[in-house]
């Protein structure tokens, strides 16, 4: 069956979602339209490459098209197709690194087995196929939150324990490119409280930019990229790696399914989970704050207003 034949069946059956291609178009522009009118004929370059059947409707997060795949051994994946930048292209090292312990298992990668080239001109893609997991139980769905928050706390013990590989992006480096920006966000805060909290959330990390570690952190480690699976009760998905502290990986199960009242409670559980000297890590901890509403003050928004109560709950 010819390439075009194969693309033009997997049009037929592959449903690109109106939210992917939104977000591709806001965030890439012409890059991100490309890459949405060219995922037919990408995934279909590497089902065959890879030998994968498609086994079910196809999901997306905010940047990749994911189709659940059955492999020819009969093994269940998933095939995710993304268009690849600085935070991605991380990833399939450091799913590497850990090799599934408390993360997903990557089964392969581009350019792992050398790259897939629909036109000769054509990079290597970025595209990964992961173990399947089990997308229909996530930890977000964890009544207690108490409960899952520990469980981050323990997959972020376990991830943490690595060293970082050569190459991996640095804290140190986007903590410094942080405080140099700091100034100018600060005159672009008209609000009074929420200026003197980030300019705070500054000077703590200057009291530990100079140590910014050396573990292999997760990022991005909410209750959402927590799935549960048969080898393992709970395992971690879709990291944005990179060479630091582990108080930098505290904020994301302090801000998901907020609750301002077990903030200083799940800070508690998590340091004392991970053994981690509880001021660096609050230091950290608002390192992520700062980082998150520099980013608010260059897209011309306000900084959010959770953020400010979880770096009031932190300081008392």
């Amino acid at each position: 069956m010819s390439r075009f034949t194969h693309a033009s069946i997997v049009r037929s059956v592959i449903d690109i979602p109106g939210d992917l291609a939104e977000a591709q178009e806001t965030y890439n522009g012409a890059a991100g339209r490309a890459f949405i009118a060219g995922l037919p004929d990408l995934a279909a370059a590497f089902l065959d490459r890879w030998r994968l059947r498609l086994d079910g409707p196809c999901m997306n997060g905010v940047s990749a098209l994911v189709l659940p795949v059955v492999r020819a051994d009969g093994g269940r994946a998933v095939l995710e197709l993304q268009l690849p930048d600085e935070e991605s292209a991380g990833e399939p090292v450091a799913l590497r690194v850990w090799d599934g312990d408390g993360a997903v298992r990557l089964l392969d990668h581009d350019p792992a087995t050398g790259p897939v080239r629909l036109l000769d001109h054509d990079p290597a893609t970025g595209t990964m196929l992961p173990e399947r997991l089990d997308e229909s139980r996530m930890l977000s769905a964890v009544a207690d939150t108490r409960e899952a928050v520990v469980v981050v706390a323990r997959l972020l013990n376990r991830l943490t324990s690595f060293p970082a590989p050569p190459g991996m992006r640095r804290l140190g480096d986007i903590a410094e490119a942080m405080l140099e920006q700091t100034p100018w966000a600060l005159e672009r805060i008209p609000d009074l409280r929420a200026r003197r909290i980030v300019a705070d959330c500054a000077a703590a990390v200057r009291e530990v930019v100079a140590e910014p570690g050396d573990r292999l952190l997760h990022w991005d480690l909410h209750f959402e990229n927590v799935l549960a699976a048969d080898r393992a009760e709970w395992l971690a998905i879709d990291p944005k790696p990179l060479a630091g502290d582990p108080g930098f990986e505290l904020w994301p199960a302090l801000d998901n399914r907020f609750e301002a009242a077990e903030v200083r409670r799940r800070f508690d559980a998590m340091t004392e989970v991970l053994g981690l000297d509880r001021e660096r890590a609050r230091a950290w901890t608002l390192g992520r704050l700062l980082q998150n509403a520099l980013w608010d003050v260059e897209d011309g928004r306000p900084v959010e207003e959770r953020q400010l109560e979880i770096a009031r709950r932190l300081t008392g």
